[in-house]
C-alpha cells in the first residue's frame, strides 16, 4: 500500500498512523488556460453521472450545459459545442457569486429576500470595486506610453479622461481576480472525466494551438475598421517573420471568434495577451501597443 503522506502519531503510549489524504488536482493546475473565470482553483473528482459540478448543495448537471447551448443562435452555438467548459462556468460562477453576495447583504443588515438579483449583484460588485484608485503616477505612465493616440493634446487636457478610463479597468481586474479565487474561499469539484474530454475541444483554435506548441505566443484580439486596431496589423506581420519558429504571433477577429473572445475575457479592443512557452498567460495590454515594447516583452520572456 503506497501513503501519500504519513504522520507518526503517539496516543496513550500506543502508535497509530495518522494518513493525510493526497489533495485534488485543480483544473488550472492540469489543465492550463483552460478555466476562463472562477473555476481555476476548483477540484477535479469523481462526480456522479450527469453532474459536472458540485460545491455545497449546489449542482451544474450536463443537461443544463446542453440546454444553455441549445438557446443560443446557431452560428454562436456551433462555437459553444467546443467551449462547453466555459458554459459550465459561466452558469456556476453567477450561482456561486450570487451566494457570496447574498451573505454580504444579510451581513450589512439587508433582507436578500427583498431585493432582485440585479442589485444584490451590484451592490457586491461595487464594493469591491470602490477599494481600487489610480494614482497621478500611473496616468502619466499611460499617457507617455500612448502619444501616438492623443495627438497634441497635453495631459493636463486629458488626465481627466485617461484617470476614468485606468479606473475601470482596474475595477474590472479587481473584480476578475476576485471571481477566479472563488475556488480558494469555497470547495468546488468539476467532473474530471468530462473536464478531460472537454480540455480537448477547448484548444481546438488558432488560440489553443499556438499555446500548445511549445513556444511563446502573442495573441492580438481585436477586429477590421477599429482605429488602434487597424494601427496594429503591420507591427504583427513585421513580429511575425520577425519571430517565426521562434514565437508565434496571432490575431483573432473577435467579431468572428465572439466565444473565443470572451473565454478570454475580451471586453475591449485591441488586447494583446502574452503566453509563454507552456502556454500560461503571463501579461496582457489593451489598446495600441508599439511595436518596441511588444518586443521589449517578448525579450522578457527570453524570445530573441
Amino acid at each position: 500500500m503506497v501513503v501519500a503522506a504519513s504522520v507518526l502519531v503517539v496516543v496513550c503510549g500506543a502508535v497509530a498512523w495518522a494518513v493525510e489524504e493526497p489533495k485534488q488536482p485543480t483544473v488550472g493546475e492540469t489543465y492550463i488556460g483552460l478555466a476562463s473565470d472562477g473555476l481555476t482553483y476548483a477540484r477535479l473528482s469523481d462526480l456522479p453521472k450527469g453532474v459536472l459540478l458540485r460545491s455545497g448543495e449546489l449542482t451544474v448537471t450536463e443537461k443544463e450545459v446542453i440546454d444553455e447551448i441549445a438557446k443560443t443562435p446557431p452560428d454562436v452555438r456551433e462555437q459553444l459545442k467546443k467551449q462547453a467548459f466555459f458554459v459550465l462556468e459561466s452558469l456556476a460562477v453567477r450561482r456561486l457569486v450570487l451566494t457570496e453576495a447574498k451573505a454580504a447583504a444579510a451581513k450589512s443588515g439587508k433582507d436578500p429576500a427583498k431585493l432582485e438579483e440585479r442589485q444584490i449583484m451590484e451592490s457586491y460588485f461595487a464594493a469591491i470595486a470602490d477599494k481600487v484608485k489610480v494614482t497621478d503616477a500611473e496616468v502619466a505612465d499611460f499617457y507617455n506610453k500612448n502619444r501616438n493616440l492623443v495627438g497634441d493634446s497635453r495631459l493636463d487636457q486629458i488626465k481627466a479622461d485617461i484617470s476614468r478610463y485606468l479606473l475601470q479597468q482596474k475595477q474590472q481586474q479587481a473584480v476578475d481576480k476576485h471571481i477566479e479565487a472563488l475556488g480558494r474561499r469555497m470547495p468546488i469539484e468539476v467532473s474530471a472525466s468530462w473536464t478531460k474530454e472537454q480540455s480537448v475541444l477547448a484548444n481546438d483554435n488558432v488560440v489553443g494551438k499556438a499555446r500548445s506548441s511549445g513556444k511563446p505566443s502573442l495573441v492580438d484580439f481585436g477586429s477590421k475598421g477599429c482605429g488602434p486596431c487597424d494601427m496594429m496589423t503591420p507591427i504583427l506581420a513585421t513580429l511575425s517573420k520577425k519571430y517565426e519558429g521562434k514565437a508565434n504571433v496571432l490575431f483573432v477577429q473577435v467579431a468572428e471568434e465572439q466565444i473565443l473572445a470572451a473565454r478570454y475575457g475580451i471586453q475591449s479592443i485591441p488586447v494583446q495577451v502574452f503566453f509563454d512557452k507552456t502556454g500560461r498567460e503571463v501579461f496582457r495590454h489593451v489598446g495600441f501597443f508599439p511595436q518596441e515594447e511588444i518586443e521589449k516583452k517578448l525579450a522578457e520572456m527570453g524570445v530573441k
